[in-house]
């Protein structure tokens, strides 16, 4: 009978750690699996530097969920929590760092990583990295397949049942990154527009309402409300997919095009079991809406009723693997203990 580990990580407390870099997608993500979290019992501490965008994505705060600055991390009254999460490896302050490395029972430290469709997800999910001191650090990557962590999707999250239509129209919501089809879709789209904060905006020609800053709930519903979605970076794309619109996703853009791998990998996913002249037509309004090809001349829009049913398969498929929160709390349940 093999022996039980002396010291049991303590997985009721957790500190997560957050930069918000150039845009609020870090802090959404942040922001939303510490409030799930949270709402399965976990005391949850959620350290960030650049806080001030809550009060209108979460005003209500959420029970559990404790804000903290980022840097005062450092101070040495703080007691590092049961299980350490840095996402997308903003690493927490030295001393912190320094504090865990000789706190017992050892916290359990994770590294939770930016989202990809990438075949390469799978083969580094999981993984442990050596640190000084005799730490582990454990990679932690989210993904679209039961190898990778999964997905945010909280227990209460009602999927929106399917909005059948023949073809295009009515209202699609545009939150991008600086983007020259713009004026395209703007044009070419038979229905309205609602713009959402940051480029969608910062065009006044641009027709379409002007929508201000909504909370993460007041944005799933915008999603929901859509008939087409242009979304963007991680957070959004991934309530896209549980609205089950039609949707265009902008990558995070890199230097010398290097986002049309994600692309690329993303759009593979959501064709799966299509027929091939849809999926070409997709794949090319994906590829210009991401700056790798032109605008596609009329008709700009694959055929309709084929983008809804490949996205509401995708949704179903997605939806019956384990959510990412469930994974990361077995996850840090089943590491080994110092």
């Amino acid at each position: 009978m093999s022996a039980m580990p002396t010291h049991a990580p303590d997985t009721a407390s957790w500190d997560l750690f957050c930069r918000v870099v150039d845009n609020h997608g870090d802090l959404g993500f942040g922001w939303r699996l510490a409030a799930d979290l949270a709402a399965r019992g976990k005391r949850v501490r959620l350290w960030v530097d650049e806080a001030s965008a809550l009060a209108w994505m979460a005003p209500g705060g959420a029970a559990g969920v404790r804000v903290c600055d980022f840097d005062a991390a450092a101070a040495d009254a703080v007691r590092p929590a049961g299980v350490v999460v840095e996402l997308f490896g903003c690493r927490p302050p030295p001393r912190f760092v320094d504090r865990m490395a000789v706190t017992r029972p050892a916290p359990v430290w994770i590294d939770v990583e930016y989202l990809s469709a990438e075949d390469w997800v799978e083969r580094s999910h999981a993984l442990p990295s050596p640190q000084p001191g005799g730490m582990l650090r454990w990679f932690f990557f989210p993904g679209f397949t039961p190898l990778t962590g999964g997905l945010l999707r909280e227990p209460t999250l009602a999927l929106p049942p399917a909005l059948p239509a023949p073809e295009p129209g009515g209202a699609a919501s545009v939150f991008c990154y600086a983007n020259p089809m713009l004026a395209a879709l703007a044009r070419d789209w038979p229905g309205s527009l609602r713009l959402c904060p940051g480029p969608a905006q910062a065009d006044p020609s641009l027709p379409g309402e002007r929508l201000p800053w909504a909370s993460q709930a007041g944005y799933d519903a915008l999603l929901a409300g859509c008939a087409l979605n242009a979304v963007r970076g991680e957070d959004s794309l991934v309530r896209a997919i549980w609205a089950g619109r039609p949707f265009l996703w902008q990558a995070y853009p890199l230097q010398g095009g290097a986002q049309r791998a994600k692309v690329d990998a993303m759009l593979d996913r959501l064709l799966e079991g299509t027929n091939g002249r849809f999926a070409a037509s997709l794949r090319r309004l994906w590829w210009a809406w991401n700056g790798f090809a032109a605008w596609p001349e009329p008709p700009v829009w694959p055929d309709w009723p084929a983008w809804q049913a490949a996205c509401l398969r995708w949704r179903e498929r997605l939806a019956a693997q384990t959510d990412l929160t469930t994974q990361l709390i077995r996850f840090a349940a089943t590491r080994p203990a110092a």
